[in-house]
């Protein structure tokens, strides 16, 4: 009951106010009751919805440009040992190195640093009535996962990402296509999806 009060009063609250133009969150409303927490930003990298739309499988869409959430130990990702480097899917930007990933028992793809400092953005999310803090590409704004202070040592922290929004680099595919063509990256799948 207390669920369904909450959920109405969020939506007249959201209808008053006229929110969503310019921020997810309106200063007058309880964050527990919008979810994320975020500006509306410009990010460096855009590309039209319509060009996504094509490009990317349907979870990949789902989950990066729609914020949502693969089920655990389905991703692709989850249990690859393969050497190499974890980009952003959308806009390829490099996320994670190999070397970081760990098995968090979690069922995503967990990490405990970044490739660079400032590849990944952070923001609040409140959404399910919960803190967390959730992850999105610093150059899209692609959505990624959740970041939790329970990783390993040296950094502490566990960047608990979906699969679907990953790409993937190996070690000796990176090294062999630059020597083979001069340094350009290989092409995509022929149906111009990207695979994971």
């Amino acid at each position: 009951m207390a669920a369904l009060l909450r959920r109405g009063l969020f939506v007249a609250l959201h209808h008053a106010l006229g929110q969503g133009s310019h921020s997810v969150c309106h200063p007058a409303l309880p964050a527990a009751l919008l979810g994320a927490c975020r500006t509306k930003k410009t990010w460096p990298v855009k590309f039209p919805k319509e060009e996504l739309k094509k490009r990317l499988t349907p979870a990949q869409y789902h989950v990066t440009q729609e914020r949502g959430t693969e089920s655990a130990f389905t991703g692709s990702f989850t249990h690859n040992k393969d050497e190499g480097t974890f980009t952003c899917v959308v806009c390829s930007t490099a996320l994670f190195s190999s070397d970081t990933k760990f098995d968090s028992g979690s069922g995503w793809p967990s990490f405990f640093d970044l490739v660079k400092e400032g590849s990944v953005t952070v923001t609040d999310d409140f959404s399910y009535g919960i803190h967390r803090v959730e992850t999105t590409c610093s150059q899209c704004g692609s959505h990624l996962g959740h970041l939790f202070d329970d990783g390993p040592k040296p950094t502490g922290k566990r960047y608990c990402i979906n699969s679907a929004s990953l790409g993937f680099q190996p070690k000796d595919a990176a090294s062999s296509s630059s020597a083979a063509d001069g340094g350009a990256a290989s092409g995509s799948a022929s149906d111009g999806k990207t695979e994971l």
